[in-house]
């Protein structure tokens, strides 16, 4: 290990130094953290962007059902790697080790960009539920976007004060949702069956074929994004080797469960061509029963969501950053840390480059962007596996992927497929991910030629 973070990894809580990330966190944690990453705007946006693209819900209900057992493949693979070496900074710790410079800075610079416009695209969505709330406030959502953003990174001082504030927020919503579920399913009216000429007309609205399929499977992993995220805490987890393979599986089969149980929900309360109009869907299917106060209802409790999944975000991607840093990789000013645990000039970092993307002022760019983003780190790091099996296979692992080699194969080939399906249905997405490579790579190479010029 390396930096700080090795000096840290053999001290005990009291020892921490002053400036250093400090091994504080538990299990709950690293459960809070994944919970209120993924739990996010997606699920309450996403449907109507699904079904957009798909020709009726039970197509919609097979793709989520799908990703979640994409994701758990994922998984197997990513509780492995994440868990050798105990550090914070996610996926570019495994990539770094087994491919070197290039490998760890296009791995971290690409999860950062992504953590970036996750962070932006959420509060871009809560400067739309906040004006939903407050409708005078409609005129300047982007000026919400800002302010929201502004007070979940001014919020982080440090590491305590994080944890309790996720852990909190991250019950509260999942709370929420499973009321909105329960009360649409008890108190509102199943749908009316659409007529033969609507039901027609709606499904024809949006033609079919590989490039929608593409697109809505996209927007589903969008949603389900955030998954690994207990993993970048690793050095100031208390127990990585057993905490994070925990939350990661616990996360990804409570949000899937809870995505399906409110994909029904809507199912029940709302027609096929209600749902493709709808900005918010459940607010509408709720209106029945609540009549107008539906809106504001679920406006607050969306803007819940997105906070705390945006205060999970700043969190994850302020990591990154410091990751890079400690392995000289990014300048070492990022790898400052505050008394408190937070790394403060990572944190401003992140909130200067979410706040550029919040002007472009659209929450679907963003999002859209997200999503593709976050394929290139999980390939290479899944990528990371057979080399680091290779090269060091008397490593300790606290957990080992399961039906290696196949079903890390398996994960390989689904992750390259859907990459290069992004790029050929959604070129903006394409250019993004290209470009961002464009960026580091040679970088990284000639980092990495350098360092070696000074060994020998």
């Amino acid at each position: 290990m390396r930096g700080g973070q090795a000096a840290m990894a053999g001290q005990g809580q009291g020892q921490q130094p002053a400036g250093h990330l400090l091994r504080v966190l538990g299990p709950a944690f690293a459960l809070a953290v994944g919970l209120g990453s993924v739990i996010g705007g997606g699920i309450l946006r996403t449907p109507a962007t699904v079904l957009d693209a798909v020709p009726d819900t039970s197509i919609a209900l097979l793709l989520w059902i799908a990703v979640g057992i994409h994701s758990l493949i994922q998984a197997n693979v990513v509780c492995e790697v994440m868990t050798l070496w105990p550090k914070s900074g996610g996926q570019m710790i495994p990539a770094r080790e087994a491919f070197g410079e290039p490998g760890g800075l296009l791995v971290g610079w690409t999860d950062w960009l992504g953590s970036v416009a996750s962070i932006a695209s959420l509060a871009l969505l809560g400067g739309e539920f906040l004006a939903l709330i407050f409708p005078d406030l409609a005129t300047n959502k982007m000026g919400i976007a800002v302010a929201v953003l502004t007070a979940v990174v001014g919020a982080r001082a440090g590491d305590r004060e994080g944890e309790r504030s996720q852990l909190v927020g991250s019950a509260l919503k999942t709370l929420f949702l499973l009321g909105v579920v329960a009360l649409i399913f008890v108190a509102v009216p199943a749908a009316a069956p659409m007529a033969k000429s609507d039901l027609s007309a709606a499904v024809t609205t949006a033609p079919f074929g590989f490039a929608a399929l593409v697109i809505a499977y996209q927007t589903i992993i969008g949603a389900y994004a955030g998954w690994p995220n207990g993993a970048y805490f690793g050095g100031e987890d208390v127990d990585p080797g057993r905490n994070i393979p925990r939350a990661i599986f616990t996360t990804i089969i409570t949000t899937g469960l809870l995505f399906i149980l409110v994909t029904f929900a809507l199912n029940h309360a709302l027609t096929l061509a209600q749902l493709r109009q709808s900005k918010l869907p459940i607010a509408d299917a709720l209106t029945p029963l609540l009549g107008p106060d539906a809106v504001k209802l679920v406006a607050a409790g969306a803007a819940l969501i997105v906070i705390t999944c945006c205060n999970a975000g700043v969190m994850v991607a302020s990591r990154v950053l410091y990751a890079l840093a400690e392995d000289r990789l990014f300048p070492s000013v990022a790898g400052r840390v505050n008394r408190g645990g937070s790394p403060w000039v990572a944190l401003a970092m992140t909130f200067i480059a979410a706040l550029g993307l919040v002007f472009t002022g659209s929450f679907e760019t963003v999002f859209v962007i997200m999503a593709a983003l976050g394929i290139v780190p999980t390939l290479v790091v899944e990528l990371s596996l057979f080399k680091l099996r290779r090269d060091q296979p008397d490593l300790g692992r606290p957990w080992r992927a399961r039906l290696y080699p196949w079903l890390p194969a398996l994960a390989i080939v689904l992750d390259a497929g859907l990459l290069s399906g992004f790029v050929i249905a959604d070129p903006k997405s394409g250019l993004f991910i290209i470009g961002a490579i464009a960026i580091v790579l040679p970088i990284g190479l000639v980092m990495s030629r350098r360092r070696h010029e000074i060994a020998t």
